[in-house]
């Protein structure tokens, strides 16, 4: 039971930082790199704990 609330409040922490690396813009309007980078890493980890250890698909 507690490895679930884990992966879930990870999933939710992974899911905000990749969520605000994504759409994030600075002050001229452009998407930097580091943020972009950040935010694509965050939605990969997202999506192994989603997959693999919440669905168990892999």
């Amino acid at each position: 039971m507690g490895d679930m609330v884990f992966n879930i409040v990870a999933l939710g922490v992974l899911g905000a930082i990749a969520w605000h690396g994504l759409t994030y813009k600075d002050a001229d309007g452009q998407r930097p790199f580091v943020h972009l980078l950040f935010g694509c890493i965050a939605l990969l980890y997202a999506f192994r704990i989603l997959f693999s250890d919440i669905f168990r698909v892999w």
